[in-house]
């Protein structure tokens, strides 16, 4: 017996002989999320229906209330959700992680029991589905829960602020080191005493000239070779008080052509240091000898409880830098970030990703170093996930179809340009860069008001002592004239 249908003849529900179009019914998801720039960036409003269309509600439990404070999510994790939603066909609801952290295996309250915490945590105790985060693919969590191919290659890298080369106000004596400073300032004053015994001992010199008029005040004296030496130096004008002596002139053309090669370094290399002069990093990278054998007054920290904690726990040789950072980690990277720009830390240790992003905002902070500990961010899953394959089979296609690069470059890479365009052009000198020239005007105006002060002072006192030089000398004068009369008056 021959069965045949004819499916042009069936009458579907509604009078409708057409073959209505099939639909897959969308399996719900429970997906968890951590506010971690640039991958998620939160938003707080008052109602689920104030999020804009490029944002997803994202709810997160409040301890102290025990209610659901509303929030707003975006960003390059919650792209990848949508793309993955529309390519694997499921429905979700989006929230927050209660405690904030990414998840590591503890001991709860001290006791004997370890329970995971965090995104992980809600995984193991099923009250999670998926984590969409940047979340760091390690062999402790991988025991625990499922991970898809990694969406997101990254590393650990050290995020520090960045250091001037030097203060601003002594940026004008950068060219020369200190111990160079400290040689031409002797010098000016070696030589000066050179110029004036060579005058003043030369059988040729001003003072010794025997068909000569000059006075002892018209020969080079030690003040008026200092002042020669100073304008030598200097390149300005020396009216008065030059050496005549042939000896002292020699010493002369040398000590000009010794200023003429010091000004001219000194020029060039201040021209580079103030205008080519950008901050510099003070860190080497991981085996920097201030990380390996830290200093009181050096403090870097990371995330307690992270994949990047949990890396230092693992390395041995890593151990002494483990401990020195275990009671000084933050809760969150928010929070170590914020101390790095307020120099409450001198470094951040965490994932490149993020960092590199910091530090594309932020043209005062830097990544330091070489990555290390490389790994990748993946989609977390329950174990034993149906979703896992398929996870990874729509990341792996949106690695081959670039959409990938597109989040790299909408969220991570955007601000980047403009640190580098500052880096490649020279800065335009301010007052903070020539501040110590005006200081030191300012302090010759001063001094030279404390010397006249002084002079006049001894003005003064000399005058005083003069007159009464004269009064003594006219009272002796007219005590001499009253003996002299007397004395003839006797004989």
């Amino acid at each position: 017996m021959t069965l045949s249908l004819n499916v042009q003849e069936i009458q579907w529900p509604g009078n409708e002989f057409k073959k209505p179009r099939g639909y897959i019914v969308p399996t719900h998801l429970k997906v968890v999320t951590v506010a971690e720039k640039p991958f998620t960036w939160i938003r707080e409003v008052e109602d689920r229906s104030l999020c804009n269309e490029d944002e997803i509600p994202c709810p997160r439990m409040n301890r102290t209330s025990g209610e659901q404070d509303m929030y707003c999510c975006r960003g390059y994790c919650m792209d990848l959700l949508n793309a993955l939603a529309t390519e694997l066909n499921f429905t979700y609801t989006l929230y927050q992680v209660e405690d904030g952290l990414y998840g590591s295996f503890d001991y709860v309250n001290g006791s004997e029991k370890k329970i995971w915490t965090g995104m992980v945590g809600d995984l193991v105790y099923e009250r999670a589905d998926m984590v969409v985060a940047p979340l760091t693919i390690n062999p402790e969590r991988s025991q625990a829960i499922e991970f898809s191919k990694p969406f997101k290659y990254q590393g650990i890298t050290i995020l520090e602020k960045k250091h001037p080369k030097s203060s601003t106000l002594a940026s004008f004596l950068q060219p020369f080191q200190k111990t160079l400073w400290i040689l031409v300032m002797v010098s000016v004053h070696v030589v000066a005493l050179a110029l004036y015994l060579l005058d003043r001992f030369s059988p040729f010199g001003r003072y010794k000239l025997p068909s000569s008029d000059a006075t002892e005040e018209d020969a080079l004296n030690l003040s008026s070779a200092i002042w020669f030496a100073w304008g030598v130096l200097l390149n300005s004008g020396i009216g008065e008080g030059t050496p005549r002596s042939f000896s002292a002139r020699v010493l002369g053309m040398v000590w000009a052509g010794f200023a003429m090669i010091v000004v001219a370094s000194y020029t060039a290399n201040l021209a580079a240091f103030l205008v080519l002069d950008r901050p510099e990093t003070s860190l080497t990278g991981i085996n920097d000898a201030r990380l390996r054998n830290p200093m009181d007054n050096f403090k870097y920290a990371t995330v307690k409880g992270s994949s990047v904690d949990m890396y230092f726990r693992r390395q041995v040789e890593l151990s002494n830098m483990y401990r020195t950072m275990e009671g000084k980690n933050y809760d969150s990277a928010e929070e170590a970030i914020a101390a790095v720009k307020s120099d409450g830390l001198s470094a951040f240790i965490w994932d490149s990703s993020r960092l590199e992003y910091e530090a594309a905002q932020d043209c005062n902070l830097v990544t330091a170093g070489e990555q290390f500990g490389r790994s990748g961010y993946g989609i977390g899953l329950q174990k034993l996930s149906l979703w896992a394959d398929q996870v990874t089979l729509a990341l792996l296609g949106m690695h081959e179809s670039g959409y990938m690069e597109e989040l790299d470059n909408r969220w991570i890479l955007q601000g980047s340009e403009t640190c580098e365009k500052n880096e490649k052009f020279p800065a335009t000198l301010g007052l903070k860069n020539m501040a110590g020239v005006f200081i030191l005007v300012g302090a010759g105006i001063v001094g030279g008001v404390g010397l006249i002060i002084i002079e006049i002072i001894y003005k003064k006192h000399q005058t005083r002592k003069q007159r009464r030089l004269e009064l003594a000398r006219h009272a002796a004068d007219k005590w001499r004239g009253a003996v002299e009369v007397r004395n003839v008056f006797i004989t």
